[in-house]
């Protein structure tokens, strides 16, 4: 069969043509439903209408939007689809960089989607023995034709002499053949002449006893007296005609000049054997430090295409190391900061005239469910909380700014960073209850803490006692954070008249029926106390007191378990920069707002 109908028997259109094969149908159906698909580490995971159909895997925002185009498609001919290890709803699919992160409702919907993509790729015909044969025709002709225009036109490109000596051989060859061709009409003609020789003797001995008269002529006479010619002479001259000897001296000294040239085309092929093996190395010596540069950038975009994913967020089977962790956290606080920065340079803050509360409801605990609970968060900060730093409590200092002092406790459970934190600050010309009373009305939150994303307060308890929702920014590749607390502002009286009175506010974790705990997020539970207390010393003479009189001398105490998979350095590290941070942006922002107001104390 040539090979031109060879390709026709395998390659044909009707072999590309849909077919039933095996009891299943022509073509499969259309498949579609909701995958939760993987955006960008800000909006997560995000329901959008997946369309199967045609070896094409297309998504929608929503099924409404499916007659105004597709957000994205993806063909599966050379698409690999993994199910994740851990998450039994999960499932990978990657065409060269670009992956998507696909999760269905269950293991059994994912399953499902899985059958259904493979049926498309087997129908499409990639993969298949089909599709093998359907290529496999052309793909040998060309290959073994490449192979050898390769080979005849550029294995002796430069070889001059060498060159030459194969022209030589070319010569000797056209004269082998010649002379091979003479000598075989010679060896023709000698196989003639020995057939007629064994004729003629056959024919002598059947006649022996009635053997006519031989005459000279070579004809016979029998009794009968008629003539017949028996059998021509042989003629001599097509044998005598070739000069064998002759021939075999040619033959011999042809052969003689093929071997020479053949040693001859060795020895140059010897000696050049060294220049094109240092020229072998050193190519592929180049082509090795190539495929290492490709296989490193390779890697690198991979890793940048897909370090935004979800494999590489904070989590128990995280991709990600702790190192590259703590930069990741590290760079994007840093953007944060610089979008702070600029935000306060624009933003004019808007004057709230807002009359304090009375003092007398700060005095006692109120009269709501959570009341002794309160009561008792109260008493134990003022117990333990002013407590010194010192002794037997192994607390570190570690930050010193000024009179800003911060103490951390290293305690760990389950592999989780538990901290305690506990800083010591002075603040001139505002009181313990203005610091406080920035610190828990949620009307001034926005102004000065700048990590929440958004809050709100899910129960008005009393007037100096509220439960808060508060949502932070997330910090990749750490997972979003959120916390549901009762805070709760009270004033506690001196024991005597030398002693100043005490503002606290005191922030613990609770349950709430409208803010139940989301896989969105991760909740954070706290204990977090800031303790105030007021200096004043004398004016001179008969002055009133002023700002210049007063000291704040602020106790913050911070408890917090942020649950998660973040590493405990990366924890620690995050702490030591932005606790202090945020009592001096805060203590700060307090001193802007009271300048030139009235002295609350």
């Amino acid at each position: 069969m040539s090979d031109n109908q060879s390709w026709n028997s395998s390659g044909s259109e009707e072999d590309l043509e849909p077919r039933e094969d095996y009891g299943h149908p022509v073509g499969v159906v259309e498949f579609s439903g909701v995958l939760s698909k993987w955006t960008n580490y800000i909006h997560g995971w995000q329901d959008r209408w997946v369309v199967l159909k045609n070896n094409t895997l297309s998504y929608y925002k929503s099924q409404d939007e499916t007659e105004y185009g597709c957000r994205g498609s993806l063909c599966l001919s050379k698409a690999v689809i993994t199910p994740h290890e851990f998450d039994e709803c999960r499932l990978d699919i990657s065409v060269n960089d670009s992956v998507w992160y696909l999760r269905a409702q269950d293991p059994e919907h994912r399953n499902k989607w899985i059958e259904f993509i493979e049926l498309h790729r087997v129908d499409s015909g990639y993969g298949s023995e089909s599709s093998l044969r359907r290529h496999g025709s052309m793909l040998s002709l060309t290959s073994a034709t490449s192979g050898y225009s390769a080979t005849s036109t550029s294995s002796f490109k430069k070889g001059h002499s060498l060159r030459e000596k194969l022209a030589e051989m070319e010569t000797f060859r056209d004269i082998l053949c010649r002379q091979v061709d003479t000598l075989q009409k010679y060896f023709d003609s000698c196989a003639d002449v020995s057939k007629d020789e064994l004729q003629r003797d056959k024919i002598v001995e059947d006649d022996e006893d009635d053997f006519p008269n031989t005459r000279t002529d070579g004809e016979f006479l029998h009794n009968n007296g008629s003539k017949e010619k028996l059998f021509q002479s042989v003629n001599p001259k097509g044998i005598n005609g070739i000069d064998f000897k002759g021939e075999a001296i040619t033959f011999k000294a042809t052969t003689a000049g093929i071997l020479a040239t053949l040693s001859h085309c060795i020895d140059l092929m010897v000696k050049r054997e060294d220049s094109w093996q240092k020229r072998l190395d050193k190519e592929m010596e180049k082509r090795r430090r190539i495929e290492e540069s490709y296989k490193s950038a390779l890697n690198e975009l991979k890793k940048k295409s897909h370090f935004g994913g979800p494999d590489y967020e904070e989590g128990p089977n995280s991709l990600i190391n702790e190192d590259e962790f703590f930069d990741a956290v590290e760079a994007a606080l840093d953007r944060h900061d610089k979008i702070e920065e600029q935000s306060q340079a624009e933003k004019t803050r808007i004057e709230r005239s807002r009359p304090p509360p009375p003092e007398d409801i700060y005095s006692t605990p109120g009269t709501h469910r959570f009341s002794n609970k309160v009561e008792e968060m109260v008493q134990n900060h003022m117990t333990y909380s002013l407590q010194d730093v010192g002794g037997d409590a192994n607390w570190q200092l570690v930050v010193e700014e000024g009179e800003m002092k911060v103490y951390r406790r290293e305690v760990e459970e389950n592999g989780i960073v538990l901290d305690p934190l506990k800083a010591t600050h002075s603040v001139k010309g505002v009181t313990g209850h203005e610091v406080c009373q920035y610190f828990w009305d949620t009307t001034y939150r926005n102004d000065w803490e700048t990590t929440i994303e958004n809050f709100n307060v899910v129960e008005r308890l009393s007037e100096n006692a509220a439960i808060i929702y508060q949502t932070h920014r997330r910090v990749w590749p750490a997972s979003q954070r959120d916390v549901l607390y009762l805070s709760a502002m009270r004033k506690i009286l001196a024991n005597n008249e030398n002693d100043p009175d005490t503002w606290l506010v005191c922030n613990f974790s609770v349950d709430h029926d409208e803010a139940q705990p989301s896989s969105r997020c991760v909740r954070v539970k706290i204990n977090i106390a800031m303790i105030c207390q007021t200096l004043v010393s004398p004016p001179e003479g008969d002055k009133e007191i002023s700002r210049d009189n007063i000291l704040c001398k602020i106790t913050y105490f911070a408890n917090v378990n942020p649950g998660g998979w973040a590493p405990a350095s990366v924890l620690r590290a995050v702490a030591k920069r932005e606790y202090p941070k945020f009592l001096k942006r805060f203590t700060s922002y307090v001193q802007e707002k009271t300048t030139g107001k009235a002295i609350l104390f």
